[in-house]
């Protein structure tokens, strides 16, 4: 496995002047399709919805009136689409494929099970394209700020040549392997995500009923053995992590829909594999149900106020108190 220098800017300087179609202009294929603007890109795109269409074309994309007349001079083309099906309907039925020139490179950022992805390559080869499947980490700020991280599955020659490109989008590319290996990488380490927010959540709901503040919870499991990604970016909890989404009333970030719908994929693998992943399977059930209610519209760190309201908690205050105003 490769990937670029963990650091600010990429090793590799994105290459000027390509031809690319961006399908799927939406919370994430917007900026994205933005960022490859800005690094000189000649980008065409097109969404389903015709606002989405227009808020991209201010970054500079041109406006195509279908899909497939945004890949029809493409040299890369990007899709990024909420599941396989919408994938495997727009390369085929949709007559992606069929649109582009012969030997275009197909990159597929969307999250979605790794046989679909694995059957997108299939039909990518069969119509005589090239093709990869690079999923994202980094939500939409990381969209937003072009600090993604993809993870790529595919042939070494087609990430070569999409590896350039890729860098105008994110700080970090992996080359996981041969075709589904993005998507396996990204159903894995969203797991882990899901399964740590549900544990960092509890655990302040825990330090809370013990009458210790939020605060004295957050200073010491953020430089000790408790310190992840949930914790010191999305905090659960108003107060420590100014900029996570508790602060915000939990308005997204990482919706807990599209949590629910990952931890679904990755279940789905775990049975198919016969994996004892306990936690992963019950990460999955408690996402599926809490996107199903008032999760809805939330940022997956919301699953907090679901355990508070289970433990006969109140909701936190912003001062990082416990409710009996106690402290650590």
């Amino acid at each position: 496995m490769t990937a670029t220098p963990d650091d600010s800017t990429s090793a590799t300087t994105p290459s000027a002047g390509k031809a690319i179609g961006f399908v799927g202009l939406g919370n994430m294929g917007g900026p994205m399709a933005a960022n490859l603007v800005a690094a000189g890109h000649r980008v065409t795109g097109f969404d389903l919805l015709p606002e989405a269409v227009e808020a991209a074309a201010k970054t500079g994309v041109r406006p195509a009136a279908s899909a497939a007349e945004a890949v029809a001079d493409a040299d890369l083309v990007f899709t990024m689409l909420p599941t396989g099906r919408h994938v495997l309907g727009l390369y085929t039925d949709g007559g992606l494929l069929a649109a582009a020139r012969p030997g275009t490179l197909f990159v597929d950022s969307s999250t979605i099970d790794v046989a679909d992805a694995r059957a997108a390559h299939d039909a990518a080869r069969a119509a005589g394209h090239r093709a990869l499947d690079a999923p994202v980490s980094g939500g939409v700020f990381g969209a937003e700020a072009a600090t993604l991280t993809f993870m790529a599955g595919g042939e070494a020659a087609e990430f070569a040549d999409a590896e350039p490109v890729l860098a105008a989008m994110g700080r970090k590319i992996v080359h996981c392997g041969p075709a589904g290996s993005g998507q396996a990488a990204k159903i894995c380490n969203n797991m882990i995500l899901g399964i740590s927010m549900i544990a960092i959540s509890e655990a302040f709901v825990l330090g809370e009923s013990l009458g210790l503040s939020q605060q004295a919870l957050y200073d010491v499991a953020s430089t000790s053995s408790g310190q992840c990604w949930a914790l010191t970016v999305n905090c659960p909890v108003p107060g420590p992590v100014p900029a996570s989404p508790a602060n915000r009333d939990y308005r997204p970030g990482f919706a807990a829909p599209l949590m629910a719908k990952d931890l679904g994929l990755a279940a789905n693998a775990i049975r198919a594999g016969g994996v004892d992943a306990e936690l992963g399977l019950r990460a999955a059930e408690r996402y599926a149900a809490f996107a199903a209610g008032r999760g809805a519209a939330e940022d997956f760190s919301g699953i907090i106020r679901e355990i508070q309201d289970r433990s006969g908690q109140g909701a936190p205050g912003h001062d990082g108190s416990a409710p009996d105003g106690g402290t650590a």
